[in-house]
Order: C-alpha cells, then structure tokens, then sequence
C-alpha cells in the first residue's frame, strides 16, 4: 500500500482489481479546500488512458508487476512459448497478449515479459528489429529524386514502406511501435 503522495511516473496500481500504469500525476493545492492528485493513467491490459483524481493522502495499492528478459522460442498454435533467461523456465503466452508485437517477433528474440501474479501481461520488444526484406518490386532507374517509397514485405509477413533503392533479400530496421523503416541493417 502506499498513498497518492507517494505517486510516481510508471508506477503500477492495482485499482478495483484492474491494473493501472500512471503515465503522469500531478500534485494540486488550490487556494481553498483540500489538496489532491490529478493524474492519467494507462490500463495494462486494454491500453485505455483515463484522467483520474484523487485526494491527497489516500490510499492506493500498489499492484508487484516483474519484468523478466525473456526469449521467443516458437509459436505453439495461439500461444508463444518464451524462455526466461536466467532459470530457463518456459512461459506460455497468450496471443491476445502477444497482440501487434507478433509482427516483429522472429524464433530466437530477446522481449521483455511482464509478469503480474504468475500471469503475463504484456510483452516489450526492443525499440527496433532487423528484419530481411522476403519481396519488394525492383526500384525504377532514375526515380531517385523524388525520395519515394514502395512496399516491401518482411520475413514475418508484414508490410513496410522503404525507400525505391531497397532491394530483396536486403535486411533493413524496422521501429517496433509503428511499423516504420528506420534504415538499413550492418
């Protein structure tokens, strides 16, 4: 337990048996009346964002999420199967849990799991990914100044915009948060 004056930004919050992230708070103490704590927090399993106030000194319950380097090791019909790192124990994650990130996910990626309660909540892939680029149509000689773009399909199926010099079998970076090209991979 702890009070909202003990508020911190990413702290998880254990509220009506739903778990919250606070993204922001903010300490207010008006002129007249009681001080309180505005806040907006995330929801870890849907992702909702809501502004929510509280009265300064109440109690909240901080909800122990463990986060844990884990590794993809293959995909078990609508589970992923992941490794932790240090003990080797195996974790079955749900698809639903998995959601957008199996768009970047390869055999073999480093992720971090979350886990809450024995319980996986969501999993955090690393801010970008190399990935090989499985088909693109060949970039047109000469349409170089216009800084265009084509579709190239990657190695997990999806579809990135790349620039018109990107050639198959080419690995390029790829952000995990939009999808987005990033450049070229060493």
């Amino acid at each position: 337990m702890a009070t909202t004056n003990d508020l911190k930004n990413g702290m998880t919050l254990d509220i009506e048996g739903q778990l919250w992230t606070v993204i922001e708070f903010q300490h207010v103490k008006p002129g007249k009346g009681p001080a309180f704590v505005r806040t907006k927090m995330r929801q870890v399993l849907t992702g909702k964002v809501v502004e929510k106030t509280f009265n300064a000194g109440v109690k909240v319950e901080v909800a122990v999420l463990e986060k844990r380097d884990m590794t993809f090791l293959y995909r078990d019909g609508d589970d992923f199967m992941f490794m932790d790192a240090k003990t080797f124990d195996q974790v079955s994650v749900p698809e639903a849990v998995v959601g957008d990130s199996v768009n970047f996910m390869l055999e073999n990626c480093e992720a971090i799991v979350a886990m809450h309660e024995g319980s996986p909540l969501y999993i955090e892939l690393p801010a970008s990914v190399e990935l090989v680029v499985t088909y693109t149509e060949p970039g047109l000689q000469g349409d170089r100044s216009s800084g265009g773009t084509k579709p190239a399909t990657v190695e997990t199926g999806i579809t990135v915009q790349v620039p018109l010099f990107i050639k198959q079998d080419e690995k390029i970076l790829v952000d995990t948060r939009n999808g987005s090209y990033l450049g070229r991979a060493n």
